[in-house]
């Protein structure tokens, strides 16, 4: 038990609590300590009934079931992995920074009323670390920026939702576009910014637990033009095997 609880307090903070969460409101749902019908959005309970809790319970929730089971293990994986890997890589240190990345993605989902975060997470970092070369099941390997679309259509296979993963995927693409395409690529305007108060409840700090992935040359460029400032902040990351 002790290593288990090593390993869950090596998880960075924010992931922990997602993860925890993802796990302890499902399970909550299936042994029927609540019922699931109060643990999903439904828009018409939401605005008509006041029942506000539902948006942030459904960001935990997933109806696991004989026939659900496995896309929750691998929903709870994706999660796990890439929200890791965003928040010690391209986030490192910067924790405001990943949860504004986090409610941006939150409230354009619910907007669209739907919910299904781990392929934005998934996206974000693929497009991050778009030349890295990443191994997919039966030894197959490709560059990191195509797998959300291997795994739509893996999930497709499976009996997932395809269009849950197209939404994922546009939804993530938005942020990534407004927040570093469009202002660092192409010389526009930077359309979002990480509001100060998640800085004074986040604030910024040196020196992370570790780096996965290396963000794209433009991105660095802009770190370096803004040297001393934190807000972009990269570092420098290592490759998923590298030494």
């Amino acid at each position: 038990m002790s290593d288990l609880g090593d390993w869950f307090r090596s998880i960075p903070l924010i992931t922990r609590y997602w993860f925890a969460g993802s796990i302890a409101v499902p399970l909550i749902g299936k042994l029927g300590l609540v019922s699931p019908v109060y643990l999903f959005l439904w828009p018409d309970a939401f605005i008509n009934r006041f029942q506000i809790w539902r948006p942030i319970t459904a960001t935990f929730f997933f109806p696991v079931g004989p026939g659900t089971g496995f896309l929750y293990l691998v929903n709870l994986y994706f999660l796990y992995q890439y929200s890791s890997r965003l928040e010690t890589g391209a986030f490192d240190g910067r924790p405001a920074d990943y949860m504004f990345m986090l409610l941006f993605n939150w409230i354009c989902i619910y907007v669209l009323v739907l919910l299904f975060l781990p392929e934005i997470l998934l996206y974000v970092w693929a497009q991050l670390n778009r030349d890295m070369i990443v191994s997919f099941w039966f030894g197959t390997r490709f560059k990191a920026c195509y797998l959300p679309w291997v795994i739509l259509g893996f999930n497709y296979i499976i009996g997932g939702s395809v269009i849950n993963e197209l939404i994922g995927n546009l939804v993530g693409h938005l942020y990534f576009f407004l927040m570093f395409k469009y202002p660092m690529d192409l010389g526009g305007r930077n359309f979002l910014s990480t509001p100060q108060f998640l800085y004074r409840w986040l604030p910024n700090r040196r020196g992370g637990v570790s780096g996965f992935g290396v963000p794209p040359a433009s991105m660095r460029r802009a770190a370096e033009d803004q040297q001393g400032g934190g807000r972009h902040n990269w570092g420098q990351g290592f490759r998923l095997g590298d030494q």
